[in-house]
Order: structure tokens, then sequence, then C-alpha cells
């Protein structure tokens, strides 16, 4: 009986790893139990330690001067998170849009928006560094003086040791209404040198924001775009697309995909086997359901997709890492603006079988 019994488990091994590795694991971060019933646009990085170290910005709403930039961890091995900490905060004016990234040479970077005026295109975009893993962080210092310059995604660590920090020029006095003029841009960091240089404005027919990249070769880099215009139904917004051929100094107008867009945030991100990771709204008018596609082809296709928040609920900004187990982690903010998510997942939860989303 025993051996039988063994026999029996060594037999169902394979199929309960694989039925684990097709699991999707969903857990709450945070929500309106702490200060400030506002919690938007997060990011999320794992440390040179091997903590995660999540940053967002919070107050009692987008457009209040008490927002604040707020960072929390989870340490390696534990499931729980630390209490919010602020970690940057100008006094009467509001931050916003908070990208946290472990750089190279042990540099954690803090960049963020500084709001100047009722509206995102009076934004200006900040930064800060920490040398000791996110526990302590330098004096604020402005990376852009140009009135609406704004951040919002993860930099893309160059082959050749540079990083491009995706940026956007937000224009107009709408809050409701991304203008036609709106343009995705990046800033270029030479580590070596300690200079940042701007790479050419991405234009489109209606406005694009939030790039998000993916470097495919030594030359070619693909970033997937954010489209502009309005929050009414509209049943013609796709996600842009724009690439560089030059190793992502210049860049090509940015187009329409396949991929529906309801002027929501996308995350775009090379996993570490070479496969192109896309996450977003798979819809036209709600910010819902919440969809991943991965592409084998080097972005020729993406054949597997799958839904990872649904139903009748917002499922906005989302922000992809993979860690150094490979698992793919994804944030997100829901419930009216007032939670934030986590999604922790292997690749084959979305590439396993065909979900038909």
């Amino acid at each position: 009986m025993i051996k039988t019994v063994t026999v029996l488990a060594l037999g169902l091994a394979p199929l309960i790893a694989a039925a684990q590795s097709e699991n999707i694991e969903t857990y709450r971060v945070i929500g309106p139990e702490f200060p400030g019933q506002y919690k938007h646009p997060a990011s999320i990085t794992q440390l040179d330690c091997g903590d995660l170290y999540l940053a967002y910005y919070g107050g009692s709403g987008e457009y209040e001067d008490d927002t604040a930039v707020y960072g929390l961890r989870q340490k390696r091995g534990e499931t729980t998170w630390s209490d919010p900490v602020v970690i940057a905060d100008t006094p009467d004016r509001g931050e916003g849009n908070p990208v946290v990234w472990q750089g190279p040479h042990g540099l954690v970077w803090l960049f963020y928006v500084n709001r100047y005026g009722d509206t995102w295109s009076n934004a200006r975009v900040k930064a800060k560094i920490s040398t000791d893993g996110a526990v302590t962080w330098s004096d604020s210092f402005m990376l852009t003086f140009e009135e609406g310059t704004m951040v919002r995604g993860r930099p893309e660590l160059l082959r050749n040791g540079d990083f491009l920090l995706p940026m956007y020029l937000e224009t107009g006095e709408d809050r409701e209404e991304i203008a036609s003029t709106t343009t995705s841009f990046f800033l270029r960091y030479n580590h070596e040198a300690k200079t940042w240089t701007e790479t050419n404005r991405i234009r489109s027919e209606r406005g694009n924001l939030q790039a998000q990249v993916a470097q495919l070769d030594d030359q070619y880099l693909v970033a997937y775009i954010r489209r502009g215009g309005g929050y009414e139904r509209d049943e013609i917004g796709y996600v842009q697309r724009s690439e560089s051929r030059d190793g992502g100094f210049t860049w090509s107008e940015a187009k329409d995909t396949e991929f529906p867009n309801p002027n929501a945030a996308v995350d775009f991100l090379r996993l570490k086997n070479g496969h192109l990771l896309l996450v977003y709204n798979n819809s036209m008018n709600e910010r819902s359901p919440l969809t991943v596609a991965i592409s084998m082809d080097n972005d020729q296709s993406y054949p597997c997709r799958r839904d990872i928040g649904g139903g009748d609920n917002t499922f906005a900004y989302p922000y992809a890492i993979q860690t150094d187990d490979e698992k793919i982690h994804i944030i997100y903010t829901t419930n009216t603006r007032t939670t934030i998510m986590h999604a922790v997942f292997e690749e084959a939860a979305i590439t396993a079988r065909n979900w038909k989303p």
C-alpha cells in the first residue's frame, strides 16, 4: 500500500505542478483603511536585496494639493506589506504618478510628477535616488522644467548600459479630454556622463501618452502607448504603437494596433526568455476586463491571452515586472481608485491553454 501511494504521488506530481503553474494569485495590497481615500497610479520594483518595493500617490483626490508619494515594502520571503510611509511630498502642491525602479550601480530611482496648476498640463517631473535599497532617499531634484511633462512607466535598461525613461507632454486644460497635441517621448540617461537627452516626440492623430517600451535587439525597440481623446463612448480607440530602429534615439509616428483602448494605461514588458507581455483593458469603453497577452514571435502576434480581472469594476494603470524567480507581478488599482491589487503568476498561466478572453 505504501509503495502504491508513493507511485501515485509521483505520478500526480507533474500534473499538480502544471496546474499550479496556471494559477493566478491575486492579493489586496492596500485600500481605504489607510489615510487618504485616493490611491491610484502605483509602480513596483524588485530591489537588489530581493525585496519588493511599491510606490503610489494618495490623498483626498486626484487634483488635491494634499497628495503625497508613499512607499511600502514586502521583504523577500514574506507575504505582507509594510505600512505606507511618505517618501515625497511638496508643500502646497499635488504629487502624481510615482515610478520606483531598481536601476544598475546600486541606485534606486524615484520619479514623480509635481503639479503647478489646475490640470496635469501644468506639471513637471521631479526625482530622488536611494543608495541603501529604498530605506532613505535623497533630496528631490527637478528632472524637467517644461510645463506639462509627466512620467508614468518603468524605465528600460538598454544593452549598452543607458536607460530610457518613458515621458509624455500633456497639453490642454480640459480634465476630461487628452488633447491631440499630447505626445510621448523618452529621456535617455547615460550613467558614465551623468547626462539626460531627449528623443523626438511621438505624434499621432488623436494624441498619445504613457508609452511603455521593450528592446527587441540592439537597434530595434517597440513601444505600446495609451491613446488620447476623451472618455465618452468610442468605437475607434486603440492602443497605439511606435518603434525605433536606431537603438531608441528616434521614434516613428504612433499607429493603431488591434488592441482596444478606453483611454487607459497599458504596460508592455520583455520577459527574461525574450517573450513579450502586454497588459491592457480589452474594451473600447471600460477599464474592464484587464487582459494579459503574450507574444512568442517577437511582437508579430499575441495568440495567448487571459483576463486577470473582470466584472462590474474598473482595473486601471497596470504595472508589470518579472522578478528573479521568473514570476510575473502586475499591480493595478480598483474600487474607484481606492485599492491597489497585486497579481502574481508564471508565464504558463497565460500560455498553457487557449483562455479566449
